[in-house]
């Protein structure tokens, strides 16, 4: 594999994995429409312009960018508030601009300060969630929408309970499909079949899925799958069919405060699963690339701020079409474009050919992705980090399945910062420098002195022992809190009333507080 980024050098790794990612995509653009109470085609409308615009512009050569499920319940509410959907794309305009402006003021390095458990635990929990959603499409049960990320459905249910309904009822066909197709992905990557890899094996799982279902159709007619068991992409029959449903805003509700609230919170939302997909995405990346944080959030918001302006959905990154692109072979940002504008000529051109697709062969395609996601090695990887690590990457995961990305990522982090506080509390900041026995007691405090080793000063200095010589070196410290030096300032006093000879060493700052005395 070469890592030039030219399309000429990656152009038979990139094209399959184009359209690859474009047949995943499209029943994900059009659900999560569907689940944001938006029009369908304003999915594939985010979509497009998140593959081609974002594509082009992003640091990342693998990331791919488009509507997001994590998003469906801020747009659905949003167009509520504001009153109707071209209202909304008011907001989507200003969220762009805000991410612009964060990405010119460098606020993409947040990302680093999320730790490697919560990112691995998103990879692993979208993994499993993917699965967990996908087993009913494998099914042929289609009551929940393509791309469901959430516990919740809108439907009422969750997603053990449509698992469950799918399991009651199974469609025979669906199941064959499914399971030849995972079949096809999982034999595919063994040596046996090396000499045929001339197209990547989801392609191969679409093209077959096709051909089974006409096959069930002619021979089995009880077995073939139909209506919404089937690829829906809007079928557009004329330009002016077309350009009826690109939307524009209704800049009339920039007077409305509220609007602003929306387009923030969109901002930040998106910014933020961005960032975390970046990383993810990056650890994935054979070639584990970087890609700048920064220069992300401004392509995502000139992506935003088009989609806006011609009636899209919000655009984030997202680590489900990023996952498949990788599996799939892409190499370079070149796949992500052509996806892109393979999903613009594909719903233009050919949409009734697309709708012959089964659901079940793409679920089969991101079940196969899903485990790989979740793979076991990640969880026996976490545990051996340590007990810390493992407890934010479990957290993170749980939290995820049993309610939606942002709350597991929200949790996974309040964990992790937990044990660091933890850690920071179990640290002991006076520790006895000279060897046990010695007259003089010298303590040399670390880099950073905060206010959660207040209690374990003052109760080590409440322990010596009374005509003791003690000094503290506070020269290696960068800082320390106010509460430290107050309270070790006071000690003063009692330190002379105990008869103990205190001594501070590079300690100017002292100086500053006030010596409270009896």
């Amino acid at each position: 594999m070469s890592r030039d980024r030219s399309f000429a050098a990656n152009w038979k790794s990139d094209i399959p994995a184009g359209i690859v990612v474009a047949i995943i995509a499209g029943p994900l653009c059009v659900g999560i429409a569907l689940a944001s109470g938006a029009p369908l085609f304003s999915g594939i409308i985010s979509g497009v312009i998140g593959g081609i615009i974002v594509g082009r512009v992003s640091g990342s050569q693998l990331l791919v960018s488009g509507p997001a499920a994590g998003l469906a319940a801020i747009v659905i509410t949003s167009i509520t508030q504001l009153g109707s959907f071209s209202a909304f794309l008011v907001a989507v305009v200003l969220a762009g601009l805000m991410q612009i402006a964060l990405g010119v003021a460098r606020a993409g390095i947040v990302g680093y300060y999320f730790p490697s458990s919560v990112v691995k635990g998103m990879l692993a929990a979208i993994g499993v969630v993917l699965v967990l959603k996908q087993l009913p499409h494998a099914l042929g049960y289609n009551a929940d929408y393509e791309g469901s990320e959430t516990f919740a459905q809108m439907s009422g249910g969750n997603t053990f309970s449509n698992i469950l309904a799918a399991l009651e009822r199974p469609h025979v066909g669906a199941l064959f499909i499914c399971l030849f197709s995972l079949a096809i992905l999982t034999l595919w990557n063994t040596n046996n079949f090396k000499r045929l890899r001339v197209l990547p094996a989801p392609l191969l799982v679409v093209v077959a899925g096709v051909a089974l279902n006409a096959l069930f159709r002619s021979a089995l007619p009880e077995f073939a799958l139909s209506g919404n068991s089937l690829l829906t992409l809007p079928v557009i029959r004329s330009f002016n069919e077309l350009s009826s449903l690109i939307l524009t805003p209704d800049w009339s509700v920039l007077l409305r405060p509220q609007v602003y609230l929306v387009g923030l919170t969109i901002a930040l939302v998106a910014s933020l699963e961005t960032l975390l997909s970046l990383e993810a995405t990056d650890k994935i990346d054979p070639y584990k690339r970087e890609a700048p944080p920064s220069r992300e959030l401004i392509a995502q918001g000139i992506g935003n701020t088009l989609s806006g302006l011609v009636g899209g959905l919000p655009i984030t990154g997202v680590i489900v079409r990023s996952a498949a692109n990788i599996d799939a072979g892409a190499q370079s940002r070149w796949s992500t474009m052509i996806h892109g504008l393979l999903l613009l000529v594909s719903v233009i051109a050919i949409p009734v050919l697309l709708n012959k697709i089964p659901l079940a062969a793409i679920a089969a395609i991101l079940l196969y992705t899903g485990y790989r996601l979740a793979h076991p090695a990640l969880w026996k990887n976490a545990w051996n980090v340590g007990r810390p690590h493992f407890a934010a990457f479990a957290v993170t995961v749980v939290t995820t399945v049993l309610t939606d990305l942002l709350i597991g990522i929200v949790v996974g982090f309040a964990v992790g910062a937990f044990f660091v506080l933890l850690g920071q509390l179990r640290t002991p900041t006076l520790v006895d420098h000279n060897p046990p026995g010695a007259v003089l007691r010298r303590f040399v405090l670390p880099e950073l002195v905060t206010f959660l080793s207040k209690a374990e000063v003052a109760q080590t200095l409440a322990a010596l022992p009374a005509g003791s010589r003690v000094e503290i070196d506070g020269r290696g410290a960068r800082h320390i809190d106010y509460d430290i030096l107050e309270l070790i300032t006071n000690f003063r006093a009692t330190a002379v009333l105990r008869d103990i000879d205190f001594r501070l060493v590079g300690m100017p700052s002292i100086a500053t507080v006030p010596v409270h005395t009896r």
